[in-house]
């Protein structure tokens, strides 16, 4: 079982940013993958940023040259620096983890395929 639990949301205006945190408990398979996803109200979730135990990263279109992951080398701690926040950046963002060593394009496309997430943390951007 894994435990993640996200910090650091908030509300800034257009331009803003923010960093994201996330720490991780319980049992973590070193072949583990790590990753941001978010849901706006009314949306379906999305992927935003994976990292996999290699280091490899994978970003969402929408926030590419915007966004950059990190993880400790650990894996237990996972961050995400947001700058240049936009008001459709405003969603739940949750913090995931895998074990089961899907690829980083397929977990960003579907989401649903991670198989723990935190509670997730608000963040919301104004213009």
């Amino acid at each position: 079982q894994v435990e993640l639990a996200e910090s650091g949301g908030g509300s800034v205006q257009d331009g803003g940013s923010l960093l994201l945190s996330c720490t991780a408990s319980g049992y973590m398979y070193s072949g583990r993958t790590l990753g941001w996803f978010r849901q706006a109200q009314g949306k379906e979730a999305e992927g935003v940023a994976i990292i996999d135990s290699n280091g490899h990263i994978t970003y969402a279109d929408s926030v590419k040259g915007r966004f950059t992951i990190s993880r400790d080398s650990a894996m237990r701690r996972l961050s995400l620096y947001m700058y240049g926040l936009k008001p459709e950046d405003t969603a739940v963002y949750y913090c995931a983890a895998d074990h089961r060593g899907f690829a980083r394009e397929s977990l960003l496309q579907n989401v649903q395929l991670f198989q723990w997430r935190g509670q997730g943390t608000q963040v919301t951007v104004s213009s």
